[in-house]
């Protein structure tokens, strides 16, 4: 092995094993390639004590990288086995996500929130069924700005109880130049967990609604 074909080769982080594989460059492989360059060095022209020391600073540079890679990944295994606890704890609990749709039983009435930006001298809340009829309207009047509880008893505009189901509520609040959609913060239950793939986020599976990301989740219960 010549002197300048180590040296090109302790300048690199990775090596090219063959055509169709590369292989990085760890610090084992790096300690041989400096101690092989010592002992086939010219010994009428040394290396320099500012090389050497440079190639040491290259190596205690690769040991430390490898270190960091270890300790992040402990870390993001821990806090991903302490998501995954937090997440499934939730199963068979309702919790409070921002959408528009939602399992109503209708036998009970049925809670919620809207987020109001601004005071509006009239809030009301449309519901619609799962075709997309109308259903009813849930008038609150004027509100003052932030979160605005609303409840519907589960009844058509005629009085008559609608049956158990998915229903789209769209909030709207009156203002002088015109009428705007609102934020509805609804209830659903957690039917199970998805765990993130490669360090990706829980995702809650939600009756009638899918997966949301456990980061979309508000509040825990009612």
């Amino acid at each position: 092995m010549s002197v300048s074909g180590v040296s090109s080769a302790l300048d690199q982080y990775q090596i090219k094993q063959d055509t169709t594989q590369n292989k990085e460059l760890g610090k084992n492989e790096f300690l041989n390639l400096l101690v092989a360059q010592l002992n086939n060095q010219n010994p009428l022209e040394p290396q320099g004590n500012s090389e050497f020391i440079a190639q040491l600073a290259q190596f205690s540079q690769v040991e430390g990288i490898e270190k960091l890679n270890t300790s992040m990944g402990s870390l993001l295994s821990g806090y991903q086995s302490s998501q995954a606890l937090q997440a499934s704890s939730l199963v068979g609990h309702k919790v409070i996500v921002p959408t528009d749709k939602a399992v109503v039983d209708t036998a009970e009435t049925f809670k919620a929130s809207l987020v109001l930006p601004v005071t509006s001298s009239n809030v009301y809340v449309n519901v619609y069924d799962s075709a997309g009829a109308s259903v009813n309207r849930i008038n609150l009047g004027q509100q003052a700005a932030g979160s605005v509880t609303f409840m519907w008893d589960g009844k058509d505009a005629s009085g008559k109880v609608m049956p158990p189901g998915t229903y789209k509520f769209e909030a709207q609040a009156s203002y002088a130049d015109g009428t705007k959609g609102l934020y509805t913060l609804l209830p659903a239950n957690v039917d199970s967990v998805t765990l993130g793939q490669n360090g990706g986020e829980m995702l809650l599976n939600l009756a009638g609604l899918g997966s949301v990301p456990l980061s979309q989740v508000q509040m825990i219960g009612q």
